[in-house]
């Protein structure tokens, strides 16, 4: 995110400003706010409902530190594997338990503090856990003083489990509510005619294997799952070919005689017009002519009166829009084509495969250069 630079600021001014730019990728104004609002939440819960459950007092901390911690990362970057719920819960509970047996076996608190951050890191490494609060929590464990020596080896369990798992509930209560993906969990990309073969956009680009050895090449560990990355880089690859041939628009390649129907008209109209016109897709409209879904002859195997019950949710786009765009909606091995439409859901054009194939022939570079013959 860039602030614009207007006539008025001169660049040492802005550079002042960029102090401010987010340092997350894709981070925002408003995903930083409800980050904010989340963590208010949930530490304040938590430390309520803990001293609801085992009272309040000296003996017992309500809420340790590392809850904090763990709360930036639960709601500011809750795609990160260092934020899902096991690494939360897993990575506090195991890191204290290092912390104690450490402050148990060794007497001196500074060699102490050093081998239960460094146990903390193997175990969770090894159970594959990995949450940098568990750091916070093993140090917590060793020096915390007679309330932790206290509690001995029950204080991983209370209140640290106990705090990871009501922040971790609060957390997915509180991501569902504001619909983001939590736990985080990469949709991979499915071959929906059941067959073994990967799918049609998988066939092409760059494969897993070269997102291994690039990461290999670099000897670098990166904050993102593995599924993440190929993710983006197949969103990057899309975009940098939308920026290259971002002229061609819905508008230049849609069909605009297009075939629809009625949301009252009889199942056996709808498969007369999708056998007629040889087409896959048959948008679907209400009485005042706006577009409400698509039908096809899978949706129309069942027996209905009227098609209403066999309508799908329609894939559309605006005349102003990217032609290329369309690539991953009509790849998905699902969607036939895409509805072209105005501010109030009025058909105006129609994208189908075939369009959007003759478009991509289009861009192709044309090598008129004759072929050699070997005889």
């Amino acid at each position: 995110m860039q602030f614009p630079v207007s006539p008025k600021v001169g660049p040492s001014r802005f550079r002042r400003f960029r102090l401010f730019s987010p340092i997350l990728a894709g981070a925002t104004l408003r995903e930083r706010l409800i980050a904010c609002l989340g963590a208010l939440l949930a530490i304040g819960l938590t430390g309520v409902i803990s001293g609801y459950l085992f009272g309040q007092g000296p003996h017992l901390p309500l809420i340790v530190a590392p809850m904090g911690a763990s709360a930036v990362l639960l709601f500011a970057v809750p795609a990160s594997p260092l934020a899902q719920p096991w690494s939360i819960i897993g990575g506090n509970t195991i890191s204290a338990l290092m912390g104690i047996v450490a402050a148990y076996f060794i007497r001196d608190p500074i060699i102490a503090t050093g081998v239960g951050v460094s146990l903390a890191i193997g175990a969770m490494s090894f159970t594959r856990c990995l949450h940098p609060p568990g750091g916070a929590a093993a140090l917590t464990a060793v020096l915390g003083g007679p309330v932790v020596a206290g509690w001995g080896f029950l204080f991983p369990f209370v209140p640290v489990a106990l705090n990871s798992c009501i922040l971790v509930g609060l957390g997915l209560l509180f991501h569902k509510l504001s619909k983001r993906n939590y736990p985080h969990v990469v949709l991979k990309a499915e071959n929906t005619h059941q067959t073994i073969d990967l799918p049609s956009a998988a066939r092409v680009g760059f494969r897993e294997e070269d997102v291994d050895a690039a990461l290999e090449a670099l000897d670098e560990t990166f904050d993102i799952d593995r599924a993440d990355l190929g993710r983006l880089l197949q969103q990057v690859e899309l975009q940098a070919a939308i920026r290259s041939n971002g002229k061609i628009s819905c508008a230049d390649i849609m069909s605009r005689d297009v075939i629809a129907i009625g949301e009252t008209s009889e199942p056996d109209a709808a498969r007369h017009l999708l056998l007629k016109h040889n087409i896959r897709t048959l948008p679907v409209k209400d009485p005042g002519g706006r577009l409400i879904g698509t039908v096809g002859l899978r949706e129309l195997s069942g027996s209905t009166e009227t098609i209403a019950h066999a309508i799908s949710r329609p894939a559309v786009a605006r005349p102003s829009d990217a032609a290329l765009s369309l690539l991953p909606v009509l790849t998905d091995g699902r969607t036939h084509a895409v509805i072209v439409v105005d501010d109030d859901y009025r058909i105006l054009g129609l994208i189908s495969q075939t369009d959007l194939l003759s478009a991509v022939a289009r861009l192709l570079p044309n090598d008129s250069a004759p072929v050699p013959v070997v005889a």
